[in-house]
């Protein structure tokens, strides 16, 4: 029996809430606005969340409520069923010390597309209070509750999606969808799930009166990765109440897509940097790790490469690599009580065995396999010991752990002052990071969906052939994971990790049959628009961790920054300054009750009134551990017999427990990408259906000019471009190059035959002639160049064949000329009469007719009955199609 999996499409994507004096009614739709469900939601209990999620008809159901509402002639009050807002999600509910609110979603924006599922970015929220005025119970601080909430600012960088799971990667994604259908139908599925696998299939399906086997698709939820969304707690208190539509779980971090264009071929390069929910905070504030292996600004970097011209997973190329960044995994803190630009490093706590460095890396190796691979920049030589205290901890650990892991699983460790070979003038430090780069990302591969090309095995590489990495039957799989870190983990961890994607973006698009050769040069236009795309994924973690944006770029380590960024960088490094020492204890506040870390309660003291959140982020130091863990086997059970394989990608029933498996008609919304995508049953426009809001795009950074080479890979000069690597220049400078681009181009021909002119320089040699000149010009625009004028021998031949021409075609001038004879003009439309005023419809035969009302209706559901000779004819096809 064919089967299929596909991933499930929420159903749940425009909300409106009603309301009236005893509850909520919250009505949720799909796109197309065919199933809804109603959540109903209690007003009456003043600290108690009441919820009912119901499926019935809704128009009847709020009829019901607007007529069963409305007060008699004479009485106060609001009549009715009110409107309260609409909106596209929930992201949670939270409760202080009076009632609970509801966060919604009221405005989103398109940012990315990866295979049909769209991304959103959250605009706007609002924040209602659930129950009556009639029963709230007030109290005097929950208004500063609500204030230190909303310093989290939801509509910055907060990421959604109705049906891809970007809590994940694209590896863990598309494995999941080609997991044996076995394990869909395996006897361990929850009771409920299992009922629904194994529920018939109603789905019209035209071999039915053959005999022949149905397909059964799956369609597959999975459980997100928690580590990285943001609402998880917000949404845990319903949960398991309510269907899963309603739950949607937002991550934070960023989310950036640019087009590149090759020779008119689009390829979408897509950037998600996930930021961990586990010890998160800001700068000074968060630092090392926590008691159960999470690290302060840890961010999961993903860059997605992928053949724009088809949409699908299933058909479509796509490929990704991943690399994280994170604090330093000791028990370490930086003393701010004293204003200092860089507070001394402090040791916390004593780890001889490495316990929470084992506790970090046995997170990943059960994420991303092995290798993993560290790439320490901190400082190595410092007059006075400052960052090398880091260095010299963290070495020991990974000594230590890696004693008890079998050698091909150890972890690898780089140590690399990139700040003192920055000042070198003797070591180019972007060409050590591309060593680097090179070394790691053939160590650790990357994820493609399709097997190597056939140009692969004719034309190969000597790069390719020793390529890391898990090659499968569909091709190839990352595993193990690059580590970068510095002391802040923001600008020479940007540059490094930039440096590691150029080198993987290269290798991907070779693999993807773009580039004859894995590597990509600077200067080029499709590096330039990575190198972009980076700097704003850069700027947009370094904001939310310290405060500003980067101060040291990539222009900055090639040493091409223009004077004015030194200024520029003076300004970044005083506003980082200033937040660290002013609101970053405001921030870390608001993230943590944002996060539930700290739940509010009239037991113990406000968050404003705690001396420090240690005890907050490190929980189980307030607890005796009931199991402590070995020291010598020291990660999770069954993680080596996968390695290098991560054992959150293997097909077990132990994973499988995680994703919720239902048996669909194919014919379904809850998994057609393509009404989702297009959307054929409402009135849209180009712009909203193509046109995202890319970050920017190949066709900025490309040449004005015509005539240049219009490959992305191309090298070009700083006067090429319409953008110079010392940055962005003036419009008027813009068009200065214009004209002297137009200046220095060839002339055009002349009809006459010129004689030759000598130039003459200021000594009174004689130069190259007009005709040479000429000649060397024709080699760009037309590939040739030209040995010489023709000899006159030809000439004489040409002029000969032009004159037979003209006399071949001349007219007598006796003859009359009819101009209907020559031109012959007919009318373009196929309209009788079409005009502004008015329209006659042309006449289309019955058969026509008759095809186009059969597609309509099958668009409606109801497909009409197929005849013998379609039969016949779709038999004819299968049979040269696949036979």
């Amino acid at each position: 029996m064919p089967q299929s999996a596909a991933t499930s499409i929420s159903g749940i994507q425009k909300m409106v809430l009603y309301e009236t004096r005893a509850r909520y009614f919250l009505v949720g739709t799909n796109q197309a606005q065919t199933k809804h469900r109603v959540l109903k939601i209690d007003r009456t209990e003043p600290k108690d969340l009441v919820l009912i999620d119901d499926k019935q008809e809704v128009r009847e159901l709020l009829g019901r409520l607007d007529l069963g509402n409305r007060t008699k002639i004479g009485q106060k009050g609001s009549s009715g069923l009110s409107r309260a807002v609409s909106a596209f999600g929930i992201v949670g509910f939270v409760r202080f010390l009076e009632g609970y609110y509801i966060v919604l979603i009221t405005k989103r924006r398109k940012m990315a597309d990866i295979g049909g599922h769209s991304i959103y970015k959250i605009e706007d929220t609002s924040m209602i209070y659930i129950p009556n005025d009639s029963v709230r119970v007030s109290h005097p601080d929950e208004a500063r509750y609500v204030r230190i909430f909303q310093n989290v600012d939801l509509s910055s960088n907060f990421y959604f999606s109705y049906s891809y799971d970007l809590s994940h990667s694209l590896q863990y994604n598309l494995t999941l969808l080609q997991r044996p259908y076995e394990l869909w139908t395996s006897p361990t599925l929850p009771a409920e799930e299992e009922v629904q696998t194994q529920s018939k299939n109603d789905g019209f399906d035209i071999f039915e009166d053959e005999g022949l086997p149905t397909q059964v698709v799956y369609g597959l939820q999975n459980e997100p990765y928690y580590k990285y969304v943001w609402n998880g707690k917000l949404l845990e208190r319903v949960k398991d109440i309510v269907h899963h539509d309603w739950l949607m779980y937002i991550i934070h971090g960023f989310c950036g897509q640019s087009k590149l264009l090759i020779y008119g071929r689009p390829v979408h390069i897509t950037l998600i940097a996930r930021r961990s929910s586990k010890f998160a905070g800001t700068r000074f504030l968060k630092r090392g790790a926590n008691c159960e292996g999470d690290v302060a600004n840890e961010v999961e970097t993903e860059q997605i490469v992928n053949d724009a011209a088809v949409m699908s997973f299933t058909a479509g190329s796509y490929s990704s690599y991943v690399q994280v960044r994170g604090s330093v995994p000791l028990y370490w803190s930086q003393d701010i009580s004293t204003m200092m630009p860089k507070p001394p490093i402090r040791l916390d706590q004593a780890d001889p065995y490495a316990h929470v460095a084992a506790l970090h890396f046995d997170q990943m190796l059960q994420r991303f396999g092995s290798p993993i691979i560290i790439l320490n920049l901190v400082k190595k030589r410092e007059k006075r010991k400052h960052e090398r205290i880091l260095s010299e901890e963290l070495y020991p650990a990974v000594i230590n752990l890696n004693q008890f892991l079998p050698p091909e699983n150890c972890i690898d460790y780089i140590a690399w002052d990139m700040a003192r070979y920055t000042k070198s003038k003797l070591c180019n430090v972007l060409d050590r990071l591309s060593m680097i780069a090179e070394n790691v990302v053939k160590r650790t591969g990357f994820y493609i969906n399709r097997s190597d090309f056939y140009c692969h095995t004719v034309r190969p590489d000597d790069r390719w052939g020793d390529l890391g990495g898990h090659i499968t039957a569909s091709g190839r799989v990352q595993t193990g994971v690059l580590r970068t870190n510095c002391v802040d983990c923001l600008d020479r961890t940007n540059t490094a990790q930039f440096m590691v994607g150029k080198c993987a973006l290269a290798y991907q698009l070779f693999a993807l049959g773009m580039i004859d050769k894995p590597r990509l040069q600077f200067d080029t236009d499709c590096v330039r628009l990575f190198e972009e795309l980076y700097e704003d994924h850069g700027d947009t973690l370094s904001l939310q961790y310290g405060g500003s944006q980067l101060v040291h770029r990539v222009k900055t380590y090639r040493k091409i920054a223009p004077w004015t960024q030194h200024s520029k960088d003076i300004m970044q490094t005083l506003s980082r300054y200033y937040s660290n020492a002013f609101s970053d204890a405001d921030r870390q506040d608001a993230i943590n009750l944002f996060l539930q870390v700290y739940q509010p309660s009239e037991s113990k003291p406000h968050l404003w009134e705690l001396p420090t959140d240690f005890y907050l982020h490190h929980k189980n130091t307030m607890a005796l551990p009931q199991d402590r863990r070995s020291y010598t086997l020291w990660w999770t059970a069954g993680i080596l017999s996968y390695l290098p394989v991560p054992y959150d990608e293997v097909p077990c029933e132990d994973n499988m427990k995680k994703v919720k498996v239902k048996r669909v008609n194919r014919f379904e919304e809850s998994i057609d990408i393509y009404t989702e995508f297009f959307r054929p049953y409402e009135l849209t426009s180009f712009d909203d259906t193509f046109c995202i809001a890319m970050t920017n795009s190949a066709r900025e950074f490309m040449p004005k000019t015509v005539g240049v080479d219009p490959s992305p890979f191309t090298v070009r000069k700083p006067e090429e471009t319409g953008k110079s690597v010392l940055g962005n220049k003036s419009s008027k400078e813009e068009t200065l190059l214009q004209r002297k681009t137009a200046a220095s181009a060839p002339p055009p021909p002349s009809e006459e035959r010129s004689t030759p002119i000598k130039l003459l320089t200021e000594s009174g040699e004689s130069t190259r002639t007009q005709e040479e000149m000429l000649q060397q010009s024709a080699k760009e625009p037309y590939g040739l160049n030209l040995s010489g004028f023709p000899a006159e021998k030809d000439l004489l031949i040409y002029e000969r064949f032009a004159h037979l021409g003209e006399s071949q075609h001349r007219v007598e001038r006796t003859e009359h000329i009819n101009p209907a004879n020559i031109i012959s003009l007919e009318p373009v439309s196929c309209f009788p009469e079409d005009s502004i005023y008015s329209v006659s419809p042309p006449q289309v035969v019955r058969d026509s007719r008759d095809e186009f009302e059969s597609h309509v209706m099958t668009g409606e559901g109801q497909v009409r009955l197929l005849c013998r000779e379609d039969m016949m004819m779709y038999r004819e096809y299968v049979k040269n199609r696949y036979m």
